[in-house]
């Protein structure tokens, strides 16, 4: 078995383990991120690309805006569409300057693993067996295997950012533990496209047919949702039903149209509410999904899951510059609180714009109302720019 000591394991190399650990890096701090899948497979998964402006700003500070600059998408606003019109709600206006940036969780991952490699510090994809011990100790322990070797992590911290299926969670014990949850009746059939985007903000739309919405990722890419049923079988979506279904839910009576292209990736994505509470036991710290989901309407999953290793990074350079252990102490009560305003947005973002289940005319005429409402106020619009641009992390 081979024997490392750090100051800090982290389970996970998506985007908040790999934050963690450059923020680490920065305070000179030194860490084991450690990650059950390949590289290519955590490079290439399609998630998020809406960062709010707190998740640009720390990506600045950190050293890894560049390419943001360059390659971002900056974003003053969205659009509200219904009754086959759009609304336009000018979030950088109403937010005093603060506005979202489309830059894929993927291009985050590519920036985050560049600074890792660069950093010298240790990087371990394809691990398997990966396990969490003694977190209740002094000195927690990460095993797992790599290449036939066995490994043990010793370590003052573990922090635990491998996601909602991963094995940090279920190493707190049960009684320690409660979780909040809420499974939606309806899911997102999601598409990548090979065209230029043919709006120059992101379209959220409620139809009598469902939720639709039409996003991007580049200035050659498009990324585009549909509503559709949890059990819904991708194969029987062909590309042209899925264009038309889009054009459907899309049109408006300004003569905005969609720009078709070869969908390269398509696939059907289930909704959920989830958070765990709290978010530290013992050593184990929790960060993003490991802790919770957020359904992908409001936009929020990589931001919690930036603000969270931001808070966990800061705490932990104030224990080890001084001793200081009180940001440790408050990190998952003040995580716990965002989590519930961002899950707060989310449902009704959620609520607001999908048909429900049970398609009663009296909820489409409700959310018609709740959005003809939305549009002619500027309070109820500024609610929805400040939480849509994030507030400052906290």
């Amino acid at each position: 078995m081979r024997r490392l000591r750090t100051q800090v394991a982290i389970v996970g190399a998506g985007p908040s383990g790999l934050m963690l650990g450059h923020i680490l890096h920065l305070h000179g701090i030194d860490s084991v991120i450690v990650e059950n899948r390949s590289q290519e497979y955590v490079v290439e998964r399609v998630r998020a690309g809406v960062l709010e402006q707190g998740t640009v700003d720390l990506m600045r500070d950190v050293g890894l805006g560049a390419r943001l600059a360059r390659e971002g998408l900056r974003h003053s606003g969205v659009y509200i569409a219904f009754n086959g019109q759009r609304h336009h709600i000018d979030m950088e206006e109403l937010t005093g300057g603060r506005a979202i940036t489309v830059y894929g969780q993927n291009e985050v991952v590519r920036d985050l693993i560049d600074a890792r490699v660069a950093s010298g510090r240790p990087l371990h994809f394809g691990a398997s067996d990966v396990a969490v011990q003694d977190i209740d100790r002094e000195r927690p322990r990460v095993t797992f295997r790599l290449s036939d070797e066995e490994h043990e992590v010793t370590s003052d911290f573990v922090a635990g950012c491998d996601g909602f299926h991963g094995i940090c969670r279920p190493a707190i014990p049960p009684t320690k533990l409660q979780t909040y949850q809420r499974e939606y009746p309806f899911a997102w059939l999601g598409i990548l496209a090979d065209a230029a985007p043919s709006s120059d903000e992101l379209v959220y739309s409620l139809h009598q047919r469902g939720f639709a919405l039409f996003s991007m990722r580049s200035p050659r890419v498009t990324r585009l949702y549909l509503q559709c049923a949890t059990d819904e079988d991708i194969d029987e979506w062909s590309d042209d039903r899925i264009w038309s279904e889009l054009k459907t839910r899309l049109r408006t009576a300004d003569g905005w149209e969609l720009i078709e292209g070869p969908i390269t990736q398509k696939g059907v994505t289930p909704m959920r509410s989830f958070v765990a509470e709290p978010m530290r036991e013992g050593r184990l710290f929790l960060a993003g999904d490991a802790a919770h989901i957020v359904p992908p309407t409001g936009a929020k999953g990589l931001n919690l899951a930036m603000a969270d290793v931001w808070r966990l990074g800061s705490a932990l350079a104030s224990y080890y510059k001084s001793a200081d252990t009180r940001g440790l102490d408050t990190y998952s009560d003040r995580g716990i609180r965002r989590t519930w305003r961002a899950q707060r947005f989310s449902w009704w973002m959620t609520s607001m714009l999908h048909r429900s289940d049970s398609r009663n005319p009296f909820d489409y005429k409700r959310q018609i109302a709740e959005l003809d409402y939305l549009v002619g106020s500027r309070a109820a619009m500024t609610s929805l720019a400040e939480n849509y641009v994030g507030t400052e992390f906290d």
